[in-house]
């Protein structure tokens, strides 16, 4: 089995972005994508989301440090499912403003989730 940690696209015209076969089956669940700790943005199967990142986001709601993570975690969130023909996902023009993304990406692997930059 390919193990497939670091791919390239280029989005096309409708910001869609072609998920490489080998990884469809991690995003059976769907998606979310939400802005990363810097300038670029963190791509988790929905799966993932709900079992390790929600339960993090949950906590005393007066901790400046929860309400942060909340803030950069939801603002701008998207959720979805790939499609079964292409294996293609939609990323929303603010997301790719935030990190800016024009039409070329790079995506990581990083753990549980995938970073997506801009290809410079």
């Amino acid at each position: 089995m390919i193990t497939v940690d670091y791919f390239e696209r280029k989005l096309d015209e409708k910001r869609r972005l072609t998920i490489p076969a080998e990884l469809r089956e991690e995003f059976k669940s769907g998606y979310v994508i939400t802005r990363g700790f810097n300038k670029y943005l963190h791509l988790y199967s929905k799966s993932v989301w709900d079992e390790v990142v929600e339960p993090n986001l949950q906590g005393n709601i007066l901790d400046e440090k929860t309400a942060d993570l909340n803030v950069k975690f939801r603002m701008g969130k998207s959720e979805g499912t790939i499609d079964d023909k292409q294996g293609r996902l939609c990323l929303d023009q603010n997301l790719l403003d935030y990190a800016g993304i024009k039409r070329e990406i790079v995506a990581v692997k990083a753990g549980l989730y995938w970073r997506i930059l801009p290809k410079v």
